[in-house]
């Protein structure tokens, strides 16, 4: 299970510059949290200051009983083997392989055998897409893919506590929704306690079981996801919203006069850019994929949820009731999956599978993209884009058609695209 952080009258200086002070809050065992604010409201700062990087002027962080403002580097470096860490940027070591770079923690800090050390990385790296990059340098693929070698070197000692510094950053919208399912089934397996730290409204409105928002150098607030979701604080909305109108400026203190040409602009019925989403309504949060155990945190935060509630504004506690009740919903039919899915066995022959007495034969044939030589319009062997070894999807038979078939060069694959 995961560890609880406890963070109590935290403050943090460069010099004469304040980054943040009196910051109070608890990120609960085993439970997704996740961290809003502007950019330079110092959330990277702050992670860095959890795990002991940077030092704190005043307070306390508590993990697994231990201050680690106080206590020993000894202390200090058992502290850390709880931790997993994705930084912004991935921070990999420019000279060493991705597999180097993900099995580096593994080396590090336990005495397993290579053989083991590979076992686990290889297993790491199909599951965050980068199957045959292993052997590539972070100066030869793309910053998305630097960010997902990150993520699983962060997930190889199964860490308790798992920081994600904008895990989102660098990454298209489809392997966001994937880093994001990820993060959700991990704590669904390990019950690990996770912080992310993001820009990123969906992620924020999808996958935590609580968020927390810093702005003008404190914590705005910090609770269960329905609490800010559903408030009514002109910071909060205008952060969720997007829009320019509003406490948050270019810089972090709007200047009053600009404040008031956009309440003028407001009154004449000019927009401020933001989406025109409900934020009233709350969407109900990623569940796990079928087949993964139930995540212990629900449990738990609906407690305080409903401890919460009669404190609330009366839209705040319908929008809450009506997103549990989807949620509930959405749970029941996962469980309804995976029992539909467990009569299904899988046998040794290539696309069989024993369903009750009967074998039943499945067509498992993928295309996969080949980039082919450069020459021939392919992107060549050493492309290292984004979507490199990663991409491959089925194709049904009936479109494999003689006039493909036929366009396909010998002894090479069709890409199975348009012109």
């Amino acid at each position: 299970m995961g560890v609880e952080v406890s963070v109590e009258g935290l403050t943090k200086s460069f010099g004469s510059q304040n980054i943040w002070r009196d910051v109070t809050l608890t990120l609960p065992s085993g439970e997704v949290s996740a961290l809003l604010g502007p950019s330079g409201t110092g959330k990277s700062v702050f992670l860095k200051t959890l795990i002991g990087l940077l030092h704190p002027e005043q307070g306390s962080v508590v993990i697994d009983g231990t201050d680690i403002t106080q206590c020993s580097a000894k202390e200090l470096y058992e502290i850390r083997k709880l931790f997993g860490v994705l930084f912004q940027d991935g921070a990999l070591f420019g000279s060493m392989s991705l597999y180097d770079n993900i099995a580096f923690p593994l080396r590090e800090h336990t005495k397993k055998k290579e053989d083991d050390v590979r076992k686990i990385v290889m297993e790491k790296i199909d599951l965050v897409g980068l199957a045959g990059a292993e052997d590539k340098l972070p100066g030869e693929i793309s910053g998305g893919m630097r960010k997902r070698a990150g993520l699983a070197r962060a997930l190889v000692l199964d860490p308790q506590i798992i920081l994600c510094d904008e895990p989102d950053s660098g990454l298209d919208p489809v392997r966001t929704a994937y880093i994001s399912q990820l993060l959700i089934d991990i704590n669904a397996q390990i019950d690990a306690t996770i912080l992310i730290v993001t820009h990123n409204i969906n992620i924020a409105r999808t996958i935590p079981d609580n968020i927390g928002m810093l702005f003008r150098k404190e914590l705005v607030m910090f609770g269960p996801r329905e609490q800010l979701l559903t408030s009514e604080q002109p910071v909060v909305k205008q952060f969720l919203s997007g829009d320019r109108f509003g406490p948050i400026g270019m810089s972090e203190e709007k200047d009053e006069a600009v404040q008031k040409q956009e309440e003028a602009m407001q009154a004449a019925g000019i927009g401020g850019g933001g989406t025109k989403d409900d934020f009233s309504e709350i969407i109900p949060q990623v569940q796990p994929n079928p087949g993964m155990p139930e995540r212990k945190a629900v449990a738990r935060h609906r407690e305080r949820v409903l401890e919460l509630l009669p404190s609330l504004p009366e839209n705040a506690q319908r929008a809450i009731r009506e997103s549990m009740e989807q949620e509930d919903q959405i749970r029941e039919e996962s469980r309804a999956h995976a029992a539909n899915t467990q009569g299904v066995e899988w046998s040794d022959t290539d696309g069989e599978a024993q369903v009750g007495s009967e074998n039943v034969m499945v067509d498992t044939s993928t295309d996969v993209i080949d980039h082919g030589d450069r020459n021939q319009g392919g992107y060549g062997n050493d492309y290292a884009g984004d979507d490199a070894q990663t991409q491959q999807w089925a194709v049904p038979e009936e479109a494999k058609t003689q006039q493909l078939e036929s366009e396909r060069p010998e002894g090479g694959r069709h890409y199975g695209g348009g012109s």
